[in-house]
């Protein structure tokens, strides 16, 4: 896990601006840094790499990393670099480290692109050819490793952070004001839509793909894996079980594989316990859980988290959320993410963190994907009741269990009806929550209606697919990563596994959901793992905070900055934030929405400064 940067065009970045770089991105690679620079013909190479070490933390495993004419610089992890490794030895390959560095590029040379299909991991890296003066640039299938890009100065920058593209160019990209205002009125669900970033001609490699460029051009993106979900109906419930069972146990054995301590974040839930539970009882490490305790009690699961502790018999570090310096935070995390924060989840996950890394851990373990997989938010129930609509007996059995279990638990109005979707298929109003609302704060008319990709045909499954490819996981993976590695911490996800998900979207739908309970295949696969506590609880709890457990909206000094003239009121109408702050009691929506534009505001006023550097 590292930081890296580069650019390839006709001239060669001055080397402070190449130093200056490696400096900004210390903090995702503290154990050491190196430069490579090469000219070919017409086009000039640098590259940038700062080391996080975890696999091989030896200085023979060190980056740039150099085999037979070919320079590798890369940010992630291959889990499955052993068995990649011993393939690789039986075609003649001999190995000088015991990383995953070398693997990928002994795999690189070996087969190109093609070698892509072959890892398990999560990635961003350039790999380039000296004979041919080309450069691959690639990002793993899920995007859990950043890779930014920005076309400037007849060539092309790359980096793990916007921060380092602006140390290697000299200058800072412009503030995309468009997309400021995107996730103002619609929320984080809406920034992945389109292909844009917070700063104009900045984009991201897209997730899944590779970019080649060489002496004479820049290929488009090239996608070297395109997921294909297909229902297996001749599976049967407990072949799924089982199957899952064990894929998520491989999934767990091969991200537990490190040279450093790996920690845990922990919540009261199936998905979290569920990894905590196979690294505990099925492969006998000595784990570490690390939770964040909520006073609300839409949010609290102190007594799930103590039981699950006291049951696997785990270290438990419990973290209490405080008022104090909340906005002093806020303005350095906004400074590590060069963006606002999406939403103040975000802000209590940095928390978690920190203390993580005070501990002494340099990796964390995540439960991200879980119920893009599985099902888990409470529309899927809805979802699923229109998926088995035709099925009469099925869908009385599930609407009854649905009403018995689900109905007291279920907070938004809309998904009330559990006929939502079969009276209205294309029905999306609670996922830009206000919206509408929202957009009267702003000094200008500006709207975007929500759309979603057509992955399957299959209601419920389409909406998955574009949760995890679209609106849910990629904001967790953008925050995850930059949360982790701002205090030197490398983030894994096992549910985002290529094996698990084409297993997860072989399932037939009618076993997602089983007497109302989401995630039923993944519990089931759990039972006697897990404990039954977690497992048989149905309320979806969440990682989350009220924005009052964080800031006192109502001190003279919060409510004077908050109102304090800024580049934000060109866009937004104070008269109406000062409204906002009035109120009493501020509901879920407009709770995020007042969190949203802090941070907006705090985004303008850093990029005012670091411009004036």
């Amino acid at each position: 896990m590292c930081g890296i940067a580069g650019y390839i065009g006709k001239f060669l970045p001055r080397f402070s601006h190449l130093k200056k770089t490696s400096t900004v991105l210390q903090h995702r690679g503290p154990d050491g840094e190196g430069f490579y620079t090469h000219c070919h013909q017409k086009k000039s190479v640098a590259l940038v790499h700062r080391r996080l070490a975890i696999i091989d933390p030896d200085s023979r495993s060190d980056q740039p990393f150099h085999y037979n004419g070919t320079v590798l610089i890369y940010n992630g992890e291959i889990y499955n670099y052993l068995e990649v490794r011993k393939e690789l030895e039986s075609l003649g390959h001999v190995f000088k480290t015991n990383g995953d560095t070398e693997v990928l590029s002994h795999a690189l040379f070996q087969w190109g692109e093609d070698s892509l299909n072959k890892l398990e991991g999560m990635w961003a890296f350039a790999w380039y050819d000296e004979r041919k003066g080309r450069l691959i640039l690639s990002r793993d299938r899920f995007g859990e490793k950043p890779l930014y890009l920005w076309h400037k100065n007849n060539g092309l920058y790359f980096a793990s952070e916007v921060k380092a593209l602006a140390a290697l160019v000299g200058e800072w990209p412009n503030v995309n004001e468009n997309h400021l205002l995107r996730g103002l009125v619609n929320g984080y669900k809406a920034l992945y839509k389109k292909k844009e970033t917070f700063f104009n001609e900045v984009i991201e490699l897209p997730s899944g793909t590779y970019l080649k460029i060489d002496s004479e051009s820049i290929s488009s993106p090239c996608r070297y894996w395109k997921p294909q979900p297909v229902e297996d109906e001749s599976l049967s419930y407990a072949d799924v079980v089982a199957m899952t069972k064990d894929a998520i146990i491989n999934a767990v054995k091969i991200r537990m594989r490190s040279d450093v301590p790996l920690a845990f974040c922990m919540s009261g839930g199936v998905d979290s316990n569920s990894l905590i539970s196979v690294a505990s009882k099925i492969l006998g490490c000595d784990v570490h859980g690390f939770t964040i305790m909520n006073t609300d009690s839409r949010y609290e699961e102190k007594k799930l988290v103590d039981q699950s502790v006291k049951e696997l018999g785990i270290r438990h570090t419990p973290i209490k959320l405080e008022q104090s310096n909340f906005l002093e935070n806020l303005r350095s995390l906004v400074h590590a993410h060069d963006a606002p924060v999406y939403t103040i989840s975000y802000y209590v996950h940095w928390k978690l963190m920190q203390s993580m890394a005070e501990k002494g851990y340099k990796v964390a373990i995540s439960g991200t994907g879980a119920d893009e997989l599985f099902t888990g938010y409470y529309d899927h129930h809805n979802l699923y009741l229109h998926e088995i609509f035709q099925n009469k007996n099925l869908y009385k059995t599930a609407l009854n269990a649905w009403q018995k279990y689900q109905f007291d638990i279920v907070r938004n109005p809309y998904l009330k009806d559990p006929e939502l979707y079969i009276k209205d298929p294309g029905f999306r109003d609670h996922l830009f929550s206000q919206n509408d609302l929202f957009a009267t704060y702003l000094k200008k008319d500006w709207m975007e209606s929500y759309t979603e990709n057509n992955y399957v045909s299959s209601l419920l499954r389409n909406r998955m697919l574009n949760e995890l490819f679209e609106e849910t996981v990629p904001v967790i993976l953008h925050e995850d990563d930059l949360n982790s590695m701002s205090v030197s911490i490398e983030n894994r996800s096992p549910f985002l596994d290529r094996r698990l998900f084409d297993l997860a979207y072989s399932i037939p739908s009618r076993y997602l959901i089983q007497d109302a309970r989401a995630k039923a295949v993944l519990r089931d696969a759990m039972r006697g793992i897990v404990p039954d506590s977690i497992l048989d609880e149905r309320r979806k709890v969440g990682f989350n905070a009220p924005i009052k457990d964080l800031l006192d909206i109502y001190d003279p000094k919060t409510r004077e900055y908050l109102l304090d003239d800024g580049p934000v009121y060109n866009l937004v109408n104070k008269d109406k934030i000062e409204l906002l702050l009035q109120h009493e009691e501020l509901p879920n929506s407009e709770s995020k929405f007042l969190f949203n534009f802090i941070n907006m505001k705090i985004f303008m006023e850093n990029q005012i400064e670091v411009n004036r550097l």
